[in-house]
């Protein structure tokens, strides 16, 4: 049985039986309306409008400063907003304290209490809610099942390793029950293994807990793993919001195309564009002419228009340059000098430095293994290649 299974009142977002009126069947988790926070002069959230749907993985996602972990803080409830509204399973929260909100909240630092064994740190939050001790036992072990804990219950936090404190702080935020899970940041502090394996765990967890996540990180490998929908934050604003591989494939401005994973940014401007294609065609400064994909929808540049152009750098071939690549329609092929080749194991990074558009970054898997590689090394001539399909016009 799982926890969602044992919620009967999990909507119950905490809130007086006036607003609970308020509260619609098909509304979202959680629904941000033109919220805005400020410190002082300091605007950390700007005119942010969200809808986190039910039982998804949504993941807020950008650099330090940015607005993520305020955004969390307002729907814990440890912030409050200088103008918007939050809204709860629909229902509003405006002025509801933190205990009275059906939310938990999952830190960095678990902050368990190292007085208390794993059964009683999970169980913490029913005691305070006056469950009876049946009760709580049968959830604990419940929970203590859920993440895989099964048989810790009397053991002391500080005997567990990094990864299992951070399942009994789980486990502590499950147990309630809660509409919604926040978690900021709480695999930092693992080492880079266990904290791959920790992701590929909480969203397993998800999907059969079936409680909405929200998860603030910085991390946009740590994203695109676990999310369902990633919110990539500047400034205190939403740049991109969308499911992994629609951010990844069509970001709409430079900042979301060079946070979600690499790119080459290549200056150019708008020869001729198609509205109802969303396709263009475009010139670079010294000249080269490229084909490719407007990614920002209703935003088609026209004729003279100064826009990047974003290629993913394992979308460009690296080829001998004695190698017969005659630029066949919708292809682009530029010669150039490998400046360094790295080893990544699975892949090998290239840096080519060509005349046309500058410096390179292309990935060739190793599928055959090191010993089948370019057989280039710094200072010899390649020509890379790519096809129009893999160039994304960055109107912003």
């Amino acid at each position: 049985m799982t926890v969602a299974e044992t919620a009967p009142n999990r909507r119950d977002a905490g809130t007086t039986p006036s607003q609970s009126s308020q509260s619609r069947p098909d509304a979202p988790d959680v629904a941000l309306i033109d919220v805005t926070k400020r410190f002082g002069d300091v605007v950390a959230v700007d005119r942010m409008t969200l809808d986190i749907p039910r039982s998804s993985f949504t993941s807020l996602l950008g650099p330090s400063g940015c607005g993520k972990t305020t955004t969390l803080r307002m729907i814990a409830g440890f912030e409050q907003p200088t103008e918007g509204e939050i809204l709860l399973a629909g229902r509003p929260i405006a002025g509801v304290p933190p205990y009275h909100r059906n939310v938990n909240t999952v830190f960095q630092h678990y902050a368990l209490f190292p007085h208390m064994d794993v059964a009683q740190n999970v169980g913490y939050g029913l005691r305070q809610k006056k469950v009876g001790r049946a009760e709580e036992q049968r959830r604990v072990d419940e929970t203590l099942e859920l993440v895989r804990l099964t048989g810790y219950g009397k053991r002391r936090t500080w005997e567990l390793s990094g990864g299992q404190q951070q399942r009994v702080a789980l486990a502590r935020a499950l147990v309630n029950h809660p509409t919604v899970l926040l978690l900021d940041e709480p695999l930092g502090a693992l080492d880079l293994k266990l904290r791959k394996e920790m992701q590929l765990e909480l969203k397993a967890l998800q999907r059969e807990v079936g409680i909405t996540f929200v998860y603030v990180t910085h991390d946009q490998e740590e994203a695109l793993t676990m999310s369902d929908v990633i919110v990539v934050m500047r400034d205190g604003r939403i740049q991109q919001s969308g499911d992994p591989a629609e951010l990844y494939e069509r970001p709409v401005n430079r900042f979301v195309a060079d946070f979600i994973g690499t790119s080459n940014f290549i200056k150019a401007s708008v020869i001729a564009a198609d509205v109802a294609s969303g396709k263009a065609t475009v010139r670079t400064p010294e000249g080269l002419t490229m084909g490719g994909t407007v990614t920002a929808s209703g935003k088609a540049p026209t004729a003279g228009d100064e826009v990047i152009v974003a290629v993913r750098p394992e979308r460009i071939e690296v080829v001998p340059a004695a190698t017969d690549s005659a630029a066949a329609n919708g292809w682009t092929v530029v010669p150039g000098r490998i400046q360094q080749g790295t080893y990544l194991g699975d892949q090998t990074e290239y840096r080519v430095e060509t005349d046309a558009v500058g410096e390179l970054v292309a990935r060739r898997q190793n599928a055959a293994g090191a010993g089948n590689g370019l057989g280039a090394g710094p200072g010899d001539p390649v020509l890379a290649r790519w096809h129009e399909e893999a160039n994304l016009i960055l109107v912003d």
